[in-house]
């Protein structure tokens, strides 16, 4: 395996700097399930008890809307570190 081939493999952070995608030691975060960011890692260090209750809608031009477009992610419940997609909103 090569160091492309490692790059692949590795974790991608949503949002993240293009020169550092990966997830840091020091970050606390949950597994996109589903929908157009499925895969990708959400940082949700220092969200509130509040906001991961009622999840978040994130902006991707990879969604049913387009650009503009967000694909909205909720707490799994039982599991806290995977974010379930429930649809795209404009």
């Amino acid at each position: 395996m090569d160091r492309d081939d490692e790059q692949l493999l590795r974790r991608r952070v949503y949002g993240a700097d293009h020169d550092q995608p990966g997830p840091l030691s020091d970050r606390r975060y949950a597994e996109l399930v589903g929908g157009p960011l499925d895969g990708l890692l959400l940082d949700i260090t220092g969200f509130t008890e509040d906001r991961t209750d009622t999840g978040v809608a994130l902006a991707t031009e990879l969604g049913r809307f387009g650009a503009g477009g967000r694909a909205r992610y909720d707490p799994r419940p039982g599991d806290p570190d995977r974010w379930d997609w429930t649809g795209d909103t404009p």
